[in-house]
């Protein structure tokens, strides 16, 4: 009799013990879902936020009254949405390097600019090259960044000043980001009435009070404002 009980002892302590282990593993994921739950509802707040600070930007690019626009020259406009706090800059497309149409020095001259070493730029060139041959231009950015010799870090310090949408053989000094001027040695040529045409980079900051933040950059072109219609097409979206 005493031996049974000592068994049953045994498997009560042996249930008891993988319960435990049982309930912590569960608390344990219990825990971890509801801060990835604080988490996305955080996120999602700031890019709802970034949001707002995307349509400021196109409410402000389309103003009626000219001394309301913003200039395209990515000087950067604090703006608060509910709680949080916005960070918004505008790009002109005209001021960026087109890869379509822009000459081989120009785009070697950013490749170095950005770092790369004399294979890489051998190989990205080249196949850009090939690339102009072909009667469909570069559509989309991350075209670019597929071809040889193109790294992650080299298309990442690119990416803010090449464009596909311009169309013009070399970036317009009046919009031209500073880091790319000195890249290609342009100067820079603030003009407040230059045109700045209907394509733009928005890039939206949004933080919130607890330290979340988003960030939204959107390339678009703006369409007619009428009733109804939505005021631009999206180009490129990054979140």
């Amino acid at each position: 009799m005493t031996v049974q009980r000592g068994v049953a002892l045994m498997m009560v302590l042996w249930v008891l013990a993988v319960l435990s282990t049982l309930l912590g593993a569960l608390a344990a994921t219990v825990q971890l879902q509801n801060r990835q739950a604080q988490w996305q509802v955080a996120h999602t707040r700031a890019m709802f936020a970034a949001e707002a600070g995307l349509s400021q930007a196109v409410m402000a690019l389309q103003a009626r009254d000219p001394k309301a626009r913003w200039p395209a020259d990515g000087v950067p406009h604090g703006l608060r949405f509910d709680e949080a706090q916005l960070s918004v800059s505008v790009y002109s497309e005209r001021g960026k390097l087109d890869l379509n149409t822009a000459s081989p020095q120009d785009v070697g001259r950013l490749l170095t600019f950005c770092g790369a070493n004399p294979q890489a730029l051998a190989l990205s060139l080249e196949a850009l090259t090939r690339q102009r041959l072909d009667p469909v231009p570069l559509r989309t950015l991350e075209e670019f960044r597929q071809m040889p010799g193109m790294s992650y870090a080299l298309f990442r310090c690119m990416a803010p000043w090449i464009t596909v949408w311009s169309g013009q053989a070399q970036p317009d000094p009046g919009f031209t980001p500073v880091p790319l001027a000195k890249a290609l040695g342009l100067p820079v040529v603030r003009s407040p009435g230059a045109d700045p045409g209907q394509m733009f980079t928005v890039v939206s900051q949004a933080l919130l009070p607890n330290g979340d933040r988003a960030t939204l950059q959107a390339t678009l072109m703006l369409t007619s404002v009428k009733e109804g219609a939505r005021p631009f097409r999206v180009l490129r979206w990054q979140e």
